[in-house]
């Protein structure tokens, strides 16, 4: 990875990524002018009570199917090999590592867990090393003393937990990706039985 890059990294279970995934991180591009997005699907998210219904190879699949046409996007499997949980702060102390010293870092985040840092690991550390990108449906996120951070708008009614819901019951998903959803259906996830 070179230097002198806005790099934005975007976290999550991604189970499935989703058309509102994608949104986000191309608003993020246009609106920060990033350079790249780096989508890192997680083992176990320490703010989740439930593991992931799709295994990590599959949802680090889905996410490389999803972004093969985004140029700026990368999918990055550090915290799939890693012992869960997956901590946000140490994540970033890896990438930074790898990086020049001037490449700004973004950590693209939505609006209900801007609302949850106080209860985020070693959040002051995190919030010395990137800028948040806080992206919310209709409320202005608050700004908070000592965090860097830029406000998205995003209104994009995807839901991987309703995109779950839907595929059990057999109905169409609009939300999925061509290429996510055909995977989807030839490996049978999200199932009744799977």
């Amino acid at each position: 990875m070179s230097g002198d890059q806005k790099i934005a990294f975007f976290g999550g279970t991604f189970d499935p990524i989703h058309q509102g995934h994608l949104e986000i991180a191309q608003k993020a591009v246009d609106q920060i002018g990033l350079q790249r997005v780096i989508f890192i699907p997680c083992r176990r998210s320490p703010h989740k009570p439930d593991a992931p219904r799709a295994n990590d190879t599959e949802r680090f699949e889905m996410l490389k199917l999803a972004t093969e046409n985004s140029p700026w996007a990368e999918v990055s499997d550090y915290e799939l090999k890693r012992d869960p949980p997956s901590f946000t702060w140490d994540t970033i102390k890896y990438f930074k590592g790898q990086l020049k010293r001037n490449s700004p870092l973004f950590l693209i985040i939505g609006f209900d867990q801007w609302e949850k840092l106080s209860h985020w690991k070693n959040i002051e550390i995190l919030a010395l090393n990137v800028q948040f990108i806080v992206v919310g449906r209709s409320k202005q996120p608050r700004s908070r003393k000592g965090f860097r951070a830029h406000f998205i708008e995003g209104n994009n009614p995807a839901s991987a937990s309703e995109i779950r819901k839907r595929l059990k019951e057999g109905r169409e998903n609009r939300w999925l990706p061509q290429k996510v959803a055909e995977y989807i259906q030839k490996k049978d996830l999200y199932s009744p039985v799977s």
